[in-house]
């Protein structure tokens, strides 16, 4: 097999023509497209009702599998977990359907091997090689706290990034940025001048 690249389709949109037990068959330009999804997106689908799903193709020698997910976190944290050695889709799926893209990420980010082991099919030997292979790639657990769409944790992204980016380590990047909410003065100024600020703290001014 070659993998299980992640290609082609990444998106779809259009109207619920069938809903089934584990997926949905979504309309798209004429073609009934079979779509894996979890129980709360299935549950939220209505015949008819246009829906958009995140999708991640999955390609193995006998079969093309396409997994669709409520929004584009969800969808980068499944194919991630599926990179694991160990993990394959259907386990990466089962793991996103029972916890979300945050929380999945901040009980990686604190070594919580006892909520991952809760997940179905992950036993304490897959709990700890989530830990282990992702816990550097998916981030610390502050950060993972403030990944919602809000406007404050775009520009606390951002400005992380930024203190990365400059070789600042991730522990100075989250002291930085939690004195810059400290000052209060965050919702009113962009995300530039924000990161001057907090290269300003770092730099002891």
């Amino acid at each position: 097999s070659n993998g299980g690249e992640c290609l082609m389709i990444s998106s779809l949109r259009g109207p619920v023509l069938e809903i089934r037990l584990d997926s949905l068959v979504v309309g798209v330009g004429g073609v009934g497209m079979t779509v894996m999804c979890s129980p709360d997106t299935i549950s939220q689908a209505r015949i008819d009702q246009e829906i958009t799903l995140f999708t991640s193709l999955i390609v193995r020698e006998d079969s093309l599998t396409l997994f669709g997910f409520a929004n584009s976190e969800n969808r980068e944290m499944f194919e991630v977990v599926q990179g694991v050695s160990g993990f394959g889709p259907k386990l990466a799926f089962t793991i996103l359907a029972s916890l979300p893209a945050d929380e999945l990420r901040t009980a990686i980010g604190n070594e919580d091997v006892a909520r991952l082991k809760q997940t179905p099919g992950v036993g304490a030997k897959g709990a700890q090689r989530l830990v282990l292979e992702l816990k550097d790639r998916i981030g610390t657990p502050s950060s993972g706290a403030r990944r919602s769409s809000s406007k404050e944790a775009q520009w606390q992204i951002q400005v992380e990034q930024g203190l990365l980016g400059l070789g600042w380590s991730p522990r100075d990047a989250q002291r930085a940025i939690t004195a810059v909410i400290e000052e209060g003065v965050t919702d009113s100024q962009a995300t530039p001048e924000l990161l001057r600020r907090a290269l300003q703290i770092l730099a002891g001014a």
